[in-house]
């Protein structure tokens, strides 16, 4: 996402000495007992890789094999991004979420970060992480009561979790896929990453470029960009996505918020939730404005208009939606630990402000950019964990000295990882690699329409790359149940896709 210095990874272990750990990598495989049609098993790797012969965790690893072995290319191994998300679990989903001739072709292989799910996952108190101070901040008192509460946080989280708590960011993740690649038998890589999935898969093309087969990025972060930065473009790709929402429901007939003031309505819904007097109709909880935004981020990521506007308008007095999205955001936990998947964001860009009055002019750059939606909630949402926890992979430009082709992909009006994000990212990366625009809407390209499918498909198969500037324009989508959707609003924001929706051009 940013930092504007550009930083040479002196620091990190040269490949040679890497070499030594992951080449003697091995993984018993047995069916999951989650899902007996795929495999599973654990893969160990240093917990601090600059100390390969020290401490070691294991990596949760799963694969479905290829439904055509004399047809089989080789191991694709697949992240869906986060920063949180379960590869595991994205095997388990692999037929629903990848074309049938991808699956015939490869044996897909997805594996739980370090820090995540089944492998050694960063975990706090919850009786720490529900003291949390709201989100947003108001004055010096606000920062300063989240300058203290994130020192007994990470703390906390340190002694929770143990020695990888500090060894979480993409760098060493990216070092863990090459254990894995070296353990799968592969001479080179074939990788599938989607938006935070993104940075290992770039990570990687830095730390090990002569290893690439394949990289195909989807929905691309941008390690380039400072703080502010970061909130600026974001700011724009969720007004730019809410924009679209409007204009689509200002044209199709049958949302149910067509013919009315929907800025209106949605600034008087922020205005509510400010003055504390919105209720969450199923619940009764009193939301935040930050509760409310976040609808604009989520209801646009598949997109998924039409819920989007019922919602809206249930918000609004109306009958609840066809579907009840959860109450968007962080709160309070059950239980005795809470998941903090935001630490690895943390190591991986620099979101930190020294004082209110730098962080109160991030937000009103983010009000002037987006004077709909004001702001994006994620980057809002976390800045204030990163206090006092360091940025390990500290953002820089990308350098790409390998010989194989990147492809790279993102939608025209993406609200979680704008297009231009993938457009640096690709502009650093230099002439190997390759972007693919879709114009249209939402977050992750692959599955929406067949033009970006077959196109990425070809890519992993043949190692065919389509030429600079090539567009997907919206049109044949892919037939009816070909590729299940994920669920949307989920937990995590920058990791779902809902059904498609038809939308203005």
């Amino acid at each position: 996402m940013f930092a504007a210095a550009s930083v040479a990874l002196t620091t990190l272990l040269p490949v040679s000495t890497a070499d030594a750990a992951t080449e003697s990598a091995a993984i018993a495989w047995a069916p999951c007992a989650e899902e007996p049609a795929a495999e599973c098993g654990k893969l160990t790797v240093p917990v601090d890789w600059a100390e390969p012969d020290g401490p070691t965790i294991e990596i949760a690893v799963a694969r479905r094999k290829a439904t055509d072995p004399a047809a089989r290319v080789g191991s694709l191994v697949i992240n869906p991004g986060g920063p949180g998300g379960s590869g595991v679990e994205a095997v388990y989903g692999a037929p629903g979420s990848y074309t049938e001739e991808l699956q015939r072709r490869f044996d897909i292989v997805g594996f739980d970060p370090r820090g995540v799910g089944r492998s050694n996952p960063v975990i706090c108190s919850a009786s720490v992480y529900n003291q949390m101070p709201h989100t947003v901040m108001a004055s010096q008192a606000d920062y300063d009561a989240w300058n203290a509460f994130t020192k007994r946080l990470h703390a906390d989280c340190r002694a929770r979790t143990g020695p990888v708590y500090d060894h979480v960011d993409s760098v060493d993740v990216a070092r863990d896929v090459d254990a894995l690649r070296a353990a799968l038998g592969d001479d080179k890589l074939t990788f599938y990453g989607i938006s935070y999935g993104t940075l290992i898969g770039q990570m990687y093309a830095e730390l090990f470029p002569a290893r690439i087969r394949a990289l195909a990025l989807d929905s691309n972060m941008d390690h380039s960009l400072d703080v502010k930065g970061f909130f600026a473009t974001e700011a724009l790709a969720v007004e730019d996505a809410f924009d679209q929402f409007v204009g689509w429901c200002d044209q199709e007939p049958s949302c149910v918020l067509h013919g009315q003031d929907i800025r209106a309505i949605w600034k008087d819904l922020r205005e509510k939730a400010r003055r504390g007097e919105l209720k969450y109709p199923s619940t009764g909880q009193t939301m935040t404005e930050l509760q409310v935004i976040y609808n604009a981020a989520l209801g646009n990521e598949g997109p998924d208009w039409r819920t989007l506007s019922e919602t809206i308008n249930w918000l609004n007095g109306g009958p609840p939606p066809s579907w009840v999205p959860p109450l968007p955001g962080r709160g309070p936990v059950q239980g005795d630990v809470a998941w903090l998947p935001t630490t690895i964001l943390c190591q991986d860009y620099t979101l930190q402000v020294r004082n209110y009055a730098e962080y109160a002019e991030l937000m009103r750059l983010s009000n002037k950019l987006a004077p709909d939606t004001r702001y994006h909630p994620y980057p809002t949402d976390d800045l204030p964990i990163c206090m006092n926890y360091p940025s390990t992979n500290r953002p820089h430009k990308l350098r790409y000295t390998g010989s194989a082709p990147i492809l790279l992909g993102n939608s025209l009006h993406d609200p979680a990882t704008p297009w231009i994000w993938s457009a640096n990212a690709a502009r650093q990366l230099g002439p190997k690699a390759v972007l693919l625009t879709y114009e249209g809407w939402g977050h992750r390209i692959y599955g929406k329409d067949k033009c970006q499918t077959d196109i990425i498909d070809e890519y992993l198969i043949s190692l065919k790359v389509p030429p600079h500037g090539t567009r997907c324009a919206v049109g044949t989508l892919l037939p009816e149940n070909t590729l299940k959707r994920q669920p949307a609003w989920p937990a995590d924001g920058l990791n779902w896709s809902a059904p498609a929706a038809t939308a203005p051009r």
